[in-house]
């Protein structure tokens, strides 16, 4: 729930100051979504490095895959390069297009950790289907 509240709380902000007319730049939908969708993914990233979450999103790996620690550092490393290449205007489309590809790419991971009672539960699976589906769609908003 955190992400969301991240994702919620400094989009508006921002988007809030821009309608103030502070600058021109955050008067802007997609503009004030990648700061959002930019912290969001700094505050998951964090998780895939630091413990105890550390441990239930390797929890979250299906077996099938080798080295499953070894994936969750090679996805915070993608969540964090692409939240700071949301940063950065040139390279903001791309990276907002890519996080939207990683997080289907992730997904089956929360359907597994639902059914089989392990790694990170947050939320019930149909409303954290829900949830990925608007931050997919924030990442669609943030590439214009």
């Amino acid at each position: 729930m955190a992400p969301l509240i991240v994702l919620f709380a400094v989009t508006g902000v921002t988007r809030f100051v821009g309608w103030l007319g502070f600058t021109a730049w955050l008067d802007s939908w997609p503009h004030t979504v990648r700061l959002g969708l930019a912290a969001m993914f700094a505050l998951t990233a964090s998780a895939h490095f630091l413990p105890p979450r550390r441990d239930a999103l390797i929890a979250m790996v299906p077996p099938r895959l080798p080295t499953p620690a070894r994936f969750v550092t090679l996805t915070g490393v993608l969540e964090s390069a692409g939240a700071i290449g949301l940063l950065i205007p040139i390279f903001a489309p791309a990276a907002a297009i890519c996080l939207a590809v990683l997080m289907v790419v992730m997904f089956p991971a929360n359907v597994r950790a639902a059914h089989s009672g392990e790694g990170l539960h947050t939320m019930p699976l149909p409303l954290r289907t829900l949830v990925q589906i608007l931050f997919i769609g924030a990442c669609v908003l943030a590439a214009f």
